[in-house]
């Protein structure tokens, strides 16, 4: 009796509902907010029928909700129409992130692309090869030949004897002593080149540039020792030091000067297309140097060859 009397009072809801869509609606129609309260009574009278008649199978209305109540369904839609908007927009954020990476990268690659090659162009084929001249004691014998007979026959060298003038004025060179060894090597090394014994003074800047890699003075000392081979008539052997000494750190006191004596070396090899290279990246690299302290011996070195 009760359900029949719930059925009965949401039958008279009901009823009521559709007399008021039964009215006459012209009053309605002059604002737009009567088409809003039609469809909320529709809306009314569609949860009304599911009410009254559950487990009808859509068979009186076409159902509205399946599977869980609308509460759960509007809560679950919010959420998922929120990520989907939140994915797309952290895509496209992503899309201009990669076309900012791709275009640096671009960037990058052609910086190093050209970079190799004017380094490449710097080599020297043959003249800069990449061994490092190894150091030689000075007054230091070749192998002894062997005659036919069996017995060691001394070569010229290994007959040589150090001459006891320069070996005595080698020793007059005082050795500085001060509280920075790395800087007393190459102090020692730059006044035996300055005295004009290069043999004593390559030995002396590769045992310092060798043991002192690190050192404020690494720069002075591989571009001395490079001058050392060239002074001594050693071009082939003091391209490597140039070349090194410049690469090494192209920002350092005697980078440039290194590179500009490559160019030099390069023109005691005969060699005028890496003489070119080499002064035209010290008048790009170094125009302060070019036009400053080393513009004597940059023109100079300019007049010894025809470029371009």
């Amino acid at each position: 009796m009760a359900s029949i009397a719930r059925i009965t009072r949401f039958l008279t809801v009901g009823a009521s509902a559709l007399a008021v869509l039964a009215a006459p609606v012209p009053a309605f129609a002059q604002d737009n907010n009567d088409e809003a309260r039609l469809r909320k009574l529709e809306a009314e009278v569609r949860a009304l029928q599911r009410r009254v008649f559950p487990g009808s199978e859509g068979r009186y209305f076409e159902p509205e909700i399946t599977g869980q109540p609308r509460q759960n369904q509007a809560t679950v839609a919010t959420p998922s129409t929120t990520a989907v908007t939140d994915i797309l927009s952290r895509l496209d954020a992503l899309e201009s992130q990669i076309q900012r990476l791709t275009s640096q990268y671009e960037e990058g690659s052609f910086a190093v692309r050209e970079l190799t090659a004017r380094v490449e162009a710097l080599e020297n084929r043959g003249a800069t090869s990449a061994a490092l001249p190894a150091p030689s004691a000075t007054g230091a014998s070749r192998p002894s030949a062997t005659s036919q007979g069996g017995t060691a026959t001394p070569t010229p060298a290994a007959a040589a004897r150090p001459d006891p003038a320069r070996v005595a004025a080698v020793q007059a060179i005082a050795k500085p002593q001060t509280d920075d060894p790395g800087d007393d090597e190459y102090s020692y090394g730059f006044r035996l080149w300055e005295a004009g014994f290069y043999p004593e003074a390559q030995q002396q800047l590769t045992m310092f540039v060798e043991r002192y890699p690190n050192h404020s003075r690494a720069t002075y000392g591989r571009n001395l020792l490079g001058r050392a081979y060239l002074d001594d008539g050693k071009a082939k052997e003091a391209a490597p030091w140039f070349l090194r000494n410049y690469q090494a750190d192209k920002a350092a006191a005697r980078a440039g000067d290194s590179l500009l004596y490559l160019a030099e070396t390069m023109i005691a090899l005969d060699d005028q297309s890496r003489a070119c290279i080499a002064l035209a990246e010290f008048n790009e690299t170094y125009p302060a140097l070019s036009a400053g302290r080393l513009k004597s011996q940059y023109d100079a070195n300019r007049r010894k060859v025809t470029c371009n």
